[in-house]
């Protein structure tokens, strides 16, 4: 029969065994994975049973050993979602639902940067090729896609009004 340790742990089932973690060891292993906002990070300990007072000491330790930090999150998320097909807007709204605020990640996203077009283009055609959208509803179907993406209605216009070699 195994024996279960409460106090500060979590635990888990490994077998027929419970080994018992504590809570820098939960927040080191999640981080070891991807780098987390403070705000993910909260929620996940949360979601293991930790009490508010240790995972606001953890969070604490981890931002002063510099293995928590929401610049180095925010670089990683917009790269890891750009090499996905996301816009600016998108990865923006997500960002925010993450906890990051605006000034923090605005410099990271360089919504005037070039590459965000090639991106868009690079989704348009992985989508659709590069055969021109056949009638008004082609384009609005092509046009939305491109907008849940988090693109600029300004530049979808700008690459549906034009040859796809243009733009």
């Amino acid at each position: 029969m195994a024996v279960m340790l409460c106090v500060g742990m979590h635990t888990r089932l490994t077998g027929k065994v419970k080994m018992a973690r504590s809570i820098n060891e939960v927040a080191v292993a999640a981080l070891s994975r991807r780098e987390h906002s403070l705000l993910e990070m909260r929620r996940k300990l949360k979601l293991k049973s930790f009490e508010e007072d240790e995972i606001d000491i953890c969070l604490e330790t981890l931002i002063d050993n510099n293995l928590l930090s929401e610049e180095r999150f925010t670089e990683s998320y917009i790269n890891m979602r750009k090499r996905r097909g996301y816009g600016p807007g998108r990865i923006a709204q997500e960002l925010r639902e993450r906890g990051i605020d605006e000034y923090q990640y605005d410099d990271f996203l360089d919504r005037n940067n070039p590459d965000w077009q090639a991106i868009m283009r690079q989704q348009y055609c992985k989508k659709y090729g590069n055969q021109p959208a056949e009638d008004y509803t082609e384009k609005v179907k092509r046009a939305k896609h491109l907008q849940l993406r988090g693109f600029p209605l300004e530049w979808i216009f700008k690459l549906n009004s034009m040859d796809l070699d243009e733009f």
